[in-house]
């Protein structure tokens, strides 16, 4: 497992209608995005910035690429075009941010070490 966490920016004034059209994510999406090996997969908002949390199983590039070929994934997007201002780089990937520090890691080796297993 792979810990993805990613930034959009919401277009002024589309806050509202953001939350709105995740009252009821479709079906078919999220059928996709648990076959994908998305789990754990949260939203969270402040201001017009979004960041998507998510799991992704067996690793990032691989959940990455099974939701690309999603056709509920990509008529989401569309439907989502007016909404959303900023979701991609300048290369057109998805605005990742890299993970700095995980806490269930760091606790699991410091008892590893105590144990004397490291």
């Amino acid at each position: 497992m792979e810990r993805l966490l990613f930034v959009m920016k919401l277009r002024e004034g589309m806050v509202d209608e953001y939350e709105k059209r995740h009252e009821e994510v479709w079906p078919d999406l999220l059928g996709d995005l648990w076959a994908a090996g998305w789990r754990n997969y949260s939203l969270f908002r402040r201001g017009v910035e979004v960041y998507g949390y998510a799991e992704c199983h067996p690793d990032v590039p691989t959940a990455l690429a099974a939701m690309g070929s999603s056709e509920a994934n990509a008529r989401w997007a569309e439907w989502f075009t007016e909404v959303i201002e900023i979701l991609t780089d300048e290369s057109g990937s998805l605005r990742r941010a890299p993970q700095v520090w995980q806490m269930d890691e760091q606790v699991a080796e410091s008892n590893a070490v105590s144990r004397g297993l490291l």
